[in-house]
């Protein structure tokens, strides 16, 4: 059964349902997306423990040779800015705030306002905040941010313990995910090269 949505809920299912796998990864994850945001109301709340919508970003500089990463403390490893959805179903928007919030840098803005990635991401069991919480699906979004290289990063210390700049390659390795490595930040310097738009934020 398929649920009512908000205009929001709506414009986003369209982005999905016109998005052009990347390769089978992205083709098998979005048939899985468009599922669940199709047929489950709560999708975008977290208080769902099978699954829920979150929103991840590649930040690249001015000039597209560097990318923003912060060590987080729940997967010890270097990796991509991003967070939960937590109701809001605008999912650019959760994206520019998380790396806000996450990097300390204010001046961010999207590349493009299309989604540059999908991906279903699997998150292990774990404790957060003196609670348990069961391992679900992240059903993820990743848009393409350009954040201004000048701008301190500082950290955020309930998420993560250092924010800085990588080269492209230096990022991958960053890593201490291989599945990471292998099927998602690789992937995501490879769009790169053909991804359009000025390295400005949209207004």
């Amino acid at each position: 059964m398929k649920t009512e949505g908000s205009l929001e809920r709506t414009k986003l299912l369209e982005q999905i349902r016109r998005y052009v796998p990347w390769n089978e990864q992205e083709e098998k994850d979005r048939e899985v997306i468009l599922g669940c945001l199709e047929r489950i109301p709560d999708i975008f709340l977290r208080s769902n423990f099978t699954a829920h919508m979150s929103a991840s970003a590649w930040v690249v500089n001015r000039k597209r040779d560097k990318v923003l990463m912060a060590y987080h403390n729940l997967y010890d490893s270097w990796s991509w800015l991003g967070g939960h959805a937590d109701g809001d179903e605008n999912l650019l928007k959760v994206a520019v705030r998380e790396v806000q919030e996450e990097s300390g840098v204010q001046n961010v803005g999207p590349v493009t306002e299309e989604i540059f990635s999908l991906e279903v991401l699997t998150v292990d069991g774990h404790e957060k905040r003196g609670m348990y919480v069961p391992s679900h699906l992240h059903l993820n979004a990743t848009y393409l941010l350009w954040a201004d290289e000048s701008e301190h990063p500082r950290a955020k210390e309930d998420e993560n313990s250092k924010v800085a700049w990588f080269g492209l390659k230096e990022a991958v390795e960053a890593s201490a995910e291989p599945w990471f490595q292998q099927r998602i930040y690789r992937k995501l310097n490879g769009k790169l090269g053909r991804s359009q738009g000025t390295c400005e934020p949209i207004s």
